[in-house]
């Protein structure tokens, strides 16, 4: 009897150590402290960035489908040099923030920010 009680807390144990061992892998961002720079220049969409940054801090997704649940809006684009980014409308269609996402990887580099005309002009996507 008392050898099952020795071996049941050795398992519990070893569970205990393996679940403390486990962490969750949430989107790292990279240059986030470009979102604040743009923030700055572009009070307006303050608020916006501050939800996306913490929104996909949280985020787990594996694909643009799972993207795409959160933010329907969003585009993936081919650039120039043959890789995606995506794109999310910020304010409507005020600013556009482009960002190239590994979610292999869960990293998110922030790459543009840009409004409307900018963004319109498609020579961001030769610079990337």
């Amino acid at each position: 009897m008392e050898n099952k009680r020795a071996e049941g807390a050795g398992v519990i144990e070893v569970l205990t150590t393996a679940l403390l061992r486990i962490h969750f892998v949430c989107v790292r961002i990279i240059k986030e402290g470009f979102l604040r720079t743009a923030a700055e220049a572009y009070p307006k969409a303050e608020k916006y960035l501050a939800a996306w940054t913490m929104t996909v801090r949280a985020a787990r997704w594996r694909n643009m489908a799972e993207l795409r649940r959160v933010y329907p809006s969003a585009d993936l684009v081919v650039v120039g040099s043959g890789k995606s980014a995506v794109v999310f409308n910020v304010c409507g269609n005020t600013y556009r923030l482009i960002v190239a996402i590994h979610f292999d990887r869960q990293i998110a580099y922030t790459l543009r920010f840009l409004i409307h005309a900018e963004y319109s002009k498609d020579s961001w996507k030769n610079e990337l």
